[in-house]
């Protein structure tokens, strides 16, 4: 795991010491080593966190043998045994153990076409010194991240936008409206938009050349288009049981690949368990777990995951946070997103990386088992509505009206839901923050930008044909949630501390498999997940997994009424955030009076507004 930096600029090459610059910025990212290569108009810069080959020998940049090809990468190939063994099985041809030298090697064999080879996370960028051509590319599933910028002063990019400034300062940081308003819908900004206008995300699955031609952009992997496996729903459970434990099993294998101290977070639910009890199948020693508690008995997983740890004979360790020490790390969180990010887990997360670091450099998590079997409660809501939208649109609204006057705002939101033009918009509406999104961005915004409706219904449309509404929700949380939200919120944190993150159910082996499991393997039985519980099950009593999920979360709606009150009205009357942001502020006025009334809870657009405040305050972003 590492910070990666570089700048193709003929009319102005970037200078060694702005490259090192820019990678100071990801200091954290990489603690154990620093490097920087220069030649004429390419600069490329690195920071390590040296995981596989702690020698010299793993430093970065990375020049190739025959000296064509310099790299940067940040993340893991977790097959990399296996392809150096393809690529040259004597073992000593190769002058490093580390990762980096058979990615170097597999680009200079087989060019882009490399990456459909490698398992694993990365975002990585390759100068070739002989046809002035940079290959970059990014890991399927978005683990890993890569900003860009390219414009008349060149190409730049970076793995967080700060970087990116520190490299050029000029570089106008004007905000992005269309990223806005996804921002404020979702709570996070998908790919390939950013914050700021000038500068772009390499989405997942994407990679790019640029050379004297221009700049291109292409997807090399696509699980949108996999359909299940219909012959599939006649296999026995027994039969799906074991091939999906081989799975696992293999993956996790490879992520127990390190030579530094290893460990997993363990929440006590089903996907962290089971990478677990795969690490210990694999493990001579006790696999170290962590998790975090609370005060709160509605947020607290700890006694669960002790439970759990307990019937794993893992080494568990467990630190309790008061509402202080979570309020505590408000300076760290806003420190290290350096975009707007709604997501409140945020904040265990980094409480979680902090304590983990202080016993490993790897963590395991169990990250992708939601969105690939079918865990969260609103694909359920969705299979509800499903059958509504074969109906003509007339009787659908005429039902919303109906349910719209029975008493509680559940009841409002499903009408709300029933009266969206398909069951694509109604997912986005029941998966956004933005029930209360009405009126708090300025008119002028709406008409140029885009609504995340659209967007989910363009990708929709790109889906296989045949998909349930169900399937398409969970793809389209796969395209976006995933990688702009829960990963983004795992590599940021992580790398706070210097804590690698791994991802075992995030392998494209799985992911592949789980896209062609059909939807009753996922939903049966009223269980929500059902196949990969009932493997849960053959290495964790099923007593300890059957509760409802609670997620990762912290009181947010309660603080906005008490310990964060306070801080919430001191920037939500800023007279100057109203001037650079195209907000509402009467409506953000009658959003704030309605929480503080307990009438509604309407914190997650507050939540949203005050991060994008907070943010705003340092003058990270401008308004044009």
């Amino acid at each position: 795991m590492c910070g990666i930096v570089g700048a193709i600029n003929q009319a102005a090459p970037v200078s060694a010491e702005a490259a090192q610059r820019a990678a100071a910025s990801l200091a954290k990212r990489g603690p154990d080593d620093s490097g920087v290569w220069t030649e004429g108009e390419t600069a490329l810069a690195h920071r390590r966190l040296a995981i596989l080959d702690l020698t010299p020998a793993g430093h970065q940049p990375m020049v190739s043998t025959d000296g064509r090809y310099v790299i940067v990468l940040n993340g893991e190939i977790y097959n990399f045994l296996e392809l150096r063994r393809q690529l040259n099985p004597d073992e000593n041809a190769w002058h490093s153990r580390s990762d980096t030298e058979v990615v170097l090697a597999a680009y200079g064999r087989w060019g882009p076409e490399c990456v459909n080879r490698f398992h694993g996370m990365f975002a990585f960028a390759i100068w070739d010194r002989k046809e002035k051509r940079l290959f970059a590319a990014r890991d399927r599933m978005g683990v890993k991240p890569f900003y860009y910028h390219f414009g008349s002063a060149g190409f730049l990019f970076a793995s967080r936008p700060r970087a990116l400034f520190a490299l050029d300062p000029s570089l106008s940081p004007e905000l992005d409206e269309q990223a806005l308003r996804y921002y404020l819908e979702i709570g996070y900004i998908p790919a390939p938009w950013s914050i700021h206008r000038e500068i772009r995300k390499l989405p997942p699955a994407h990679y790019l050349m640029l050379d004297a031609s221009g700049l291109r952009v292409r997807r090399y992997w696509d699980f949108r288009h996999i359909v299940p496996e219909q012959r599939w729903s006649r296999r026995s459970e027994t039969d799906l049981l074991d091939e999906l434990d081989e799975i696992i099993s293999r993956s996790v294998r490879l992520r127990m690949v390190a030579d530094v101290p290893l460990g997993a977070f363990l929440s006590g639910g089903i996907d962290s368990s089971l990478v677990v009890a795969a690490m210990r199948r694999h493990s001579a020693q006790p696999i170290r777990s962590f998790t975090v508690g609370f005060e709160e008995p509605e947020y607290d997983e700890s006694k669960h995951a002790s439970r759990v740890a307990k019937a794993l004979g893992t080494e568990h360790e467990v630190e309790y946070l008061r509402v202080d020490d979570l309020l505590g790390l408000l300076p760290a969180f806003r420190a290290e997103f350096d975009e707007p990010f709604f997501d409140s887990s945020a904040f265990p997360t980094l409480a979680v990386s902090r304590m983990a670091r202080r016993k490993v450099t790897v963590s395991l998590s169990g990250d992708g088992g939601d969105e690939l079997f079918g865990g969260y409660h609103y694909y359920q809501i969705m299979r509800g509505l499903s059958p509504a939208f074969s109906v003509p649109e007339i009787m659908r609204r005429v039902a919303a009206a109906g349910i719209s006057l029975m008493p509680g705002h559940s009841m409002k939101l499903l009408a709300a839901a029933l009266r969206e033009p398909d069951a694509g918009s109604a997912f986005a509406f029941a998966r956004s923050i933005a029930k209360d999104f009405r009126g708090v961005l300025l008119p002028e915004v709406l008409e140029h930008t885009q609504s995340l409706r659209q967007l989910f219904g363009k990708t929709c449309a790109e889906f296989a044909s045949g998909l349930s509404s169900v399937e398409q929700a969970m793809r389209l949380d796969a395209a976006y949630t995933l990688p702009d939200d829960y990963l983004q919120k795992v590599d940021v944190a992580s790398m706070a501390f210097s804590l690698e993150a791994r991802d075992p159910l995030l392998d494209q082996e799985l992911v592949e498999w789980a896209m062609r499991l059909p939807l009753e393997w996922k939903f049966r039985r009223g269980r929500n997940k059902y196949l990969l519980r009932k493997l849960a099950y053959r290495y964790v009593p099923q007593e300890l997994l059957d509760r409802p999920k609670q997620g990762f979360g912290v009181p947010i709606d309660r603080w906005l009424r008490g310990p964060l009150r306070e801080w919430a009205e001191e920037r939500l009357s800023d007279n100057s955030l109203y001037q650079r942001m195209p907000l509402n502020r009467a409506r953000v006025d009658e959003l704030f009076a309605l929480h503080l009334s307990g009438a509604r809870n309407v914190y997650p657009m507050l939540w949203a507004i005050l991060v994008l405040a907070d943010f705003d305050s340092d003058g990270a972003i401008s308004c044009s």
